[in-house]
């Protein structure tokens, strides 16, 4: 028998699980013509030619040995010299191949710096909506999440709100920007609020409260907004990152860990980190693809792609009738349901073929996140039936 733990996990997890299933459930039904899967944040754009150029080249001309073998547990240390350079150019920092921990991804990278920070019984905070895994990687190192009301219709952090959840069983803050459900983009004057809401907390509570910034998303940004660049506001930041959707890579699981030397604990935080790889099971992040990215970390997947994406399903809902912030960054739309019901409205929109995700599973109801990661054709054919959709709520 499972344990309880894992049965809550399950139950938890059912929601996105079923998104894989019940697309192949619907094209069954409706034919795969008129079914249009908006439920997974899985990019349709291809990774650029360079990757697997230089995944090959490795291939062939790197000792098989050297290639395939065991890394240190923060990394293979050309790789992550290479990745502090790259971070060095972009933001002017002085980072070195010690501020970087190279992960399975940002999830991975998440689940070890908790693993690092926190004990029984430690809270970390988020402002909802928020990606919902985020529950579970909390939990895994034994704290608990606690997630902040939604500030509608904006969804950018309230400090307010911030300032009345902090208690002396703080830890950190995980933020996502851009955000995954909303789109949203935390911009520079209400990350400096929220950092000195951090600052003044730290010295009323006598301790330290790391700020993690969750940062897949960072290269997908339109209408030329720039996201802050974290560590610069806040000193005690660590930054997770993937490269799962700048480079179209999920599936390769690679990403990093950014460990500032402002970083409270520094040398014990890096350390930690290297041996949290290994004792939560990652043991290492993919050694081909530590090699391939550093190779690649400065390229970028076809932004220009998503943002024509945005335009066209962003017009067309908000003709219809549609309420919907206009997203700055990430590749979703955070749609408001057309009933109290988000659960309700997306299971009305599958009778139209629309695959969308219930905004409850992020921590906010009444809406709907719709993924346009999508092929541009997936788009334009379900225009109508968004369009069907309005009108079956309107009569």
């Amino acid at each position: 028998m499972i344990s309880k733990n894992m049965k809550v996990l399950v139950e938890k997890s059912a929601a996105i699980s079923a998104l894989f299933t019940e697309g192949k459930r619907m094209r069954q039904i409706l034919g795969d013509e008129n079914v249009f899967d908006f439920g997974i944040g899985n990019p349709n754009v291809k990774a650029p030619l360079s990757v697997n150029k230089t995944a090959m080249e490795i291939l062939e001309n790197m000792d098989s040995l050297a290639i395939h073998s065991y890394t240190d547990g923060a990394g293979i240390p050309s790789v992550r010299s290479a990745i502090a350079e790259s971070l060095n150019r972009r933001f002017q920092e002085e980072y070195t191949g010690e501020n970087i921990v190279m992960t399975t991804g940002a999830a991975g990278g998440l689940n070890v710096i908790m693993k690092v920070l926190l004990d029984e019984g430690d809270e970390v905070l988020t402002f909802a909506p928020y990606f919902g895994e985020y529950d579970a990687y909390v939990a895994n190192a034994g704290g608990k999440l606690i997630a902040i009301e939604p500030n509608i219709p904006t969804f950018l952090p309230d400090p307010k709100k911030l300032e009345d959840a902090i208690s002396p069983k703080t830890k950190a803050i995980i933020i996502n920007n851009p955000n995954n459900p909303t789109g949203v983009v935390y911009g520079e004057e209400i990350l400096q609020e929220v950092a000195e809401i951090l600052r003044k907390k730290e010295k009323e509570i006598g301790t330290s409260i790391y700020l993690i910034s969750d940062e897949p998303y960072r290269e997908l940004v339109f209408d030329g907004v720039t996201v802050p660049y974290i560590p610069k506001i806040y000193g005690n930041t660590i930054v997770a990152y993937s490269f799962s959707k700048s480079l179209s890579l999920p599936g390769d699981r690679i990403g990093y860990l950014t460990i500032p030397s402002t970083v409270e604990d520094f040398q014990d935080v890096v350390y930690g980190a290297g041996v949290a790889n290994r004792v939560l099971g990652f043991v290492n992040a993919p050694a081909l693809q530590q090699l391939v990215v550093a190779k690649c970390c400065d390229e970028k997947s076809d932004v220009a792609f998503y943002d024509k994406n945005r335009e066209i399903l962003y017009n067309a809902l908000t003709s219809y009738g549609y309420e919907c912030a206009k997203p700055q960054g990430a590749f979703y739309l955070f749609v408001k349901a057309l009933e109290e019901d988000d659960v309700a409205f997306v299971n009305k929109a599958k009778e139209f073929g629309i695959l969308m995700t219930p905004s409850s599973g992020f921590r906010c109801k009444g809406y709907a996140r719709i993924a346009y990661c999508v092929a541009r054709e997936t788009i334009e054919s379900a225009l109508p039936s968004f369009e069907k959709l309005a009108k079956a709520y309107n009569k």
